[in-house]
Order: C-alpha cells, then sequence, then structure tokens
C-alpha cells in the first residue's frame, strides 16, 4: 500500500500549492484560466507526442487494452444513457460527464501505483495509450463539433477535430512511432521539457480551480451528475472489469489483480482541463475528480484486500 500513499500525496499536495496560489492571488484573477490552456495547448499535446513518439506500441496488444476499452466505452455510453434521460443534459455536458465517469488517471497516479502496487509500469502503457490515442481525440472532437457556434459551415465543422492541438499532436507521434523512425535526441528533449508542465499544471490549474467554491456545493455543483460520474467511476468501472477480465478472458491471478487495480484508479485531473478549455461542465469535471480521489483510497484498498 505504500505506492498507494505515496502517488495520493504526490497528487495532494500539488493540488493544495495549487489551492494556496489561488487563495493568495498569486497569479492573478485570470491565472486558472491562463494555466489551464497552457496545459491544454502546449504542455499535454507535448507530452503526448513524447510519449508515443517513442513507444513500442507492441504493449498495446494484451488483455488490459481490451478491458480497458471496453470497460471506459461502456461505462461512459451508460452515463450518457443516463443523464440524458435523467438530467436531460446536453452533448457538451454529457461528453464531460462521460469522460468524467471513465477517464482513468492512468499518467501521475497510475504510473507510481503500477510501479509500487503491481511491481510493473507495463500494466498501466495499454491504459495510457488508448486514452491518448482512441479516447481523448474521440472526446474532443465531440466538443469540438457540440460546442461549435450556429451557423458554422460544413466544413469547418468537419476540419474542428484536426485543429485540436490533442489530436494532432497524438497523430504525429503515432506516425513516428509507426515509421519506426527514431528522431534525434537534440529534437525531442523540446518536447520533454514541455511535456513536463502538463501533468503538475494540471493539478495546479485543478487546485486553482478548487478557492472560491467548494465541492460539492449547494447550487453551484451539478451534484446528482456527480454522484452518478463517481459510482460509475469507483463502482461499476472497477466490477465490469473482474469480470470481463474473469470470466470472459480467463485471467486470474496478479495480472487479474493489476486490470482491476488499474480500474478503480479514480478521474484523470485532464478531465477538467477539457472542460475548461471548452468552458462546459467545469465544476462536474472538478468534483468528479476530487470525490472519486478521495474514494479511489478505500476502494484500491478493499481490491487488494480481496484480490491481491
Amino acid at each position: 500500500m505504500s505506492g498507494v500513499v505515496a502517488g495520493f500525496t504526490v497528487i495532494f499536495v500539488v493540488i493544495g500549492i495549487g489551492y494556496v496560489l489561488g487563495r493568495r492571488g498569486t497569479l492573478g484573477q485570470h491565472g486558472e484560466f491562463v494555466l489551464g490552456r497552457l496545459v491544454f495547448f502546449v504542455a499535454t499535446p507535448a507530452l503526448l507526442f513524447d510519449v508515443l513518439a517513442t513507444s513500442d506500441l507492441s504493449v498495446i496488444f494484451s488483455p488490459t487494452l481490451a478491458v480497458a476499452s471496453a470497460t471506459a466505452f461502456a461505462v461512459g455510453l451508460i452515463y450518457i444513457l443516463v443523464a440524458k434521460v435523467w438530467l436531460h443534459r446536453p452533448v457538451p455536458e454529457l461528453t464531460i460527464g462521460a469522460l468524467s465517469a471513465s477517464y482513468v488517471n492512468s499518467a501521475n497516479l497510475g504510473i507510481p501505483i503500477a510501479v509500487f502496487v503491481l511491481g510493473d509500469a507495463s500494466f498501466v502503457a495499454p491504459l495510457l495509450l488508448f486514452q491518448i490515442v482512441v479516447y481523448s481525440p474521440l472526446a474532443l472532437s465531440v466538443l469540438d463539433i457540440s460546442t461549435m457556434r450556429d451557423g458554422a459551415s460544413r466544413f469547418e465543422t468537419v476540419s474542428a477535430p484536426f485543429k485540436n492541438p490533442m489530436v494532432l499532436a497524438g497523430a504525429a507521434g503515432l506516425a513516428v512511432a509507426v515509421s519506426g523512425w527514431h528522431p534525434p535526441e537534440a529534437l525531442m528533449q523540446p518536447f520533454r521539457l514541455l511535456g513536463g508542465a502538463s501533468v503538475p499544471g494540471a493539478l495546479l490549474a485543478f487546485g486553482l480551480s478548487l478557492y472560491g467554491v467548494r465541492v460539492l456545493e449547494r447550487g453551484t455543483s451539478p451534484r446528482r451528475d456527480v454522484a452518478l460520474a463517481s459510482v460509475l467511476k469507483i463502482v461499476v468501472q472497477p466490477v465490469l472489469a473482474y469480470l470481463m477480465a474473469r470470466y470472459l478472458l480467463g485471467l486470474g491471478g496478479h495480472e487479474l489483480f493489476a486490470i482491476v487495480v488499474v480500474s478503480t484508479l479514480p478521474t484523470a485531473q485532464n478531465v477538467f482541463v477539457y472542460a475548461s478549455r471548452y468552458q462546459r461542465g467545469t465544476v462536474l469535471a472538478r468534483d468528479s475528480a476530487f470525490v472519486t480521489t478521495l474514494a479511489s483510497i478505500p476502494a484500491i484498498a478493499l481490491v487488494a484486500a480481496l484480490l491481491a
């Protein structure tokens, strides 16, 4: 459990620093907005390109990939159906809610937990690549199209996803990886340097957002949306992962344990960055990430007690 404690400690410390910066007004009135756009348009695309361009794509063909992709789409679809029928939310909010319910914190929490708890970082690599290559571009394309102004031309609608920096960076990195070309270190260093700001930048922006509005505050937070996303993320997704891995793929032992632990990880702060970029569902993304991060601590401990 030391890896769980270490991973969560790092996250809470950086988020806490962001909250203090917001409370003191150190970054000014628009600090959260500027930092969020820096993460979205510069740091995260650089990180995606670096990760994909230097990845061994053979690691994606594993049971973890099958479970991660199937459960993410299943949980996201469940959220969309329930929120559409029950809560009558528009497409952008449905998209952010679906991400809040299914987009796993695979980088800044997943990697340390995979190393310290599971003993092998490769367990989280397929999930990380799936979210970078497939899930993020798909969700961002939906957000691009659904948030376009009224009267946009057909060309603008079709081309919108291809102007997204996340999609462009992911496609470029994947192209380099598939080609087999190994870029010189001098060329990759700027991307590595900028990409290093992605995770702490997202956490700081998340901490900044916590100041001024309490989490789950009545009248401000969409509590029902948050509850739905949190239950799906911390309860339903791990259960689906267990059932699929155990009974469909016939897995057991440490591999089954690893897949369920990875599925129990909380909502990634990236979802808040996406919501901030489009100014839709920001409170939903923030509160879901906060609630699932707290809830995932006992949830992972329970999984470890039952399956380890």
